[in-house]
């Protein structure tokens, strides 16, 4: 399997390089060449695999030659047997079309948890082959930052520098990142919003002052790896709805369309998708773009839902190189122009191609609330304010009653305890195996936002290459 970058200049890679590289060297974010594809009979014959041979198989066309059979399944059950749950993804009926993906089984509470713990092991996987370091660099809002630094904590030839907007995110968000106490870990609180976080990071990979002495790699979603990760659940919440034979509808949660690109992809393999419901809360970049054409930032304002407070979605990019022909120098020219103007008009073929399986809806604090009281008078359920915003637009969508909608529930409720309370007076508790978490030290640098400073605060600290 080769992979391409979205501006068209990079070098091809194969798997292990995309995923030790994370952001091409032009800028761009890395795809397949060709999308693989599984026939109606094969994925028929998925359905009641065990998560772990389930995500080698799906995953095993995008590893190619890698990783053999046996080492993509053997990092697959190491990956998946610290999930608390059995099904590592199960599924939660809400009422006769209705259900939750619960992604939050993990070690940290969060869908990161899905990808990042594999990514962990391909990491230390390739770079002992390579015999070097790897310096990742991460923005969070959130969750990404917690499950990347559980994944990597301890880990042999990785450092890691999280930054994430201080001030920005949950009080339990924070402490999982800043109470894990491992010399390959850095944590930095940026004044300034995700998005201020984001652009330092995608800056240091072009960086030379950096990059000549170091391997930066990415955990975020511009990592296809991590990406790819996030496909398999796709297939295992629709193969028990009756896929290949029956249509799915997703309703996703989506701050930097990383996860409902993810759906994109497993569509592209032959998922009998119906629809993908990009659900947005009110810094809605994504809902404008994809109801009216208009991706233009806006200020960022702060919400309940923090991991979706965003106004610059990285991996949109994917998503329109894709649906507009994979015109690299073209994709190059449209990006560049958004980098400086923070605006972009969609092209009539990226906004025809998009709409073939998207739809958008946005979600304010009443529709979110109400998502949450619903869902707990109706179902006995507690949801997060993220999946609340993609259940409140799973609710309004114009779906056949015959086709089953899942709601991606991204995140456990006790990660937003304040929000979950005051929507239905109930408190969650944090799961018994993170129960300490307020009674652990933190450890965290607060910086300014000035990528100088940043920079030179990981150059610092950071193991060179070799």
């Amino acid at each position: 399997m080769e992979y391409i970058s979205t501006r068209g200049s990079a070098l091809a890679l194969d798997f292990e390089g995309v995923t030790l590289a994370g952001l091409a060297s032009d800028g761009g974010l890395y795809l397949p060449r060709e999308w693989p594809q599984f026939s109606e009979a094969e994925i028929a014959d998925m359905a009641g695999l065990p998560y772990a041979e389930l995500a080698a198989r799906i995953m095993a066309p995008f590893v190619g030659d890698s990783l053999s059979e046996e080492e993509l399944l053997s990092l697959c059950q190491q990956a998946y047997g610290r999930f608390a749950h059995d099904a590592v993804t199960p599924l939660v009926q809400l009422d006769e079309r209705q259900w939750l993906l619960e992604l939050f089984h993990g070690p940290t509470l969060a869908f990161k948890d899905v990808a990042l713990q594999l990514l962990g092991l391909l990491f230390e996987t390739f770079l002992s082959r390579r015999k070097s370091n790897l310096t990742i660099v991460g923005a969070t809002s959130g969750d990404t930052g917690s499950a990347a630094i559980d994944a990597v904590a301890g880990r042999e030839g990785v450092d890691i520098f999280m930054l994430h907007p201080n001030g920005r995110v949950s009080d339990v968000q924070r402490r999982q990142m800043t109470t894990v106490r491992a010399p390959n870990v850095h944590n930095i609180a940026i004044e300034g919003s995700f998005d201020d976080a984001q652009a330092m990071v995608k800056r240091m990979f072009s960086d030379e002052s950096l990059t000549s002495r170091f391997h930066i790699g990415a955990v975020n979603s511009i990592n296809w790896a991590r990406l790819m990760a996030q496909v398999v659940y796709y297939f295992a919440s629709a193969l028990q709805l009756g896929a290949p034979h029956r249509e799915v509808a997703f309703s996703v949660p989506t701050g930097n369309f990383g996860d409902v690109f993810a759906g994109y992809v497993a569509a592209k393999m032959g998922l009998p998708i119906s629809q993908l419901i990009v659900a947005t809360n009110v810094n809605d970049i994504l809902h404008r773009a994809l109801t009216d054409g208009d991706y233009s930032a806006g200020t960022v304002t702060p919400t309940a839902a923090p991991s979706m407070d965003i106004q610059v979605s990285s991996n949109f990019e994917r998503l329109l190189f894709d649906c507009g022909g994979r015109d690299g120098s073209a994709m190059a020219e449209q990006m560049r122009g958004f980098e400086t103007t923070k605006a972009m008009q969609l092209t009539n073929s990226q906004r025809e191609g998009a709409a073939q399986l998207f739809t958008s809806a946005r979600a304010d604090a009443d529709d979110m609330a109400r998502a949450i009281r619903w869902a707990h008078d109706h179902s006995c359920q507690v949801i997060d304010p993220h999946t609340a915003i993609g259940l409140h637009a799973a609710q309004q969508a114009d779906i056949a009653t015959s086709t089953p909608i899942v709601t991606l529930a991204t995140a456990h409720p006790a990660k937003f305890r304040d929000a979950v309370e005051r929507a239905i007076g109930l408190r969650p508790d944090l799961p018994t195996r993170v129960g300490d978490l307020f009674a652990r030290e933190e450890a965290y640098t607060e910086l300014p936002g000035e990528y100088d400073t940043v920079r030179d605060f990981i150059a610092e600290r950071a193991t060179p290459a070799n």
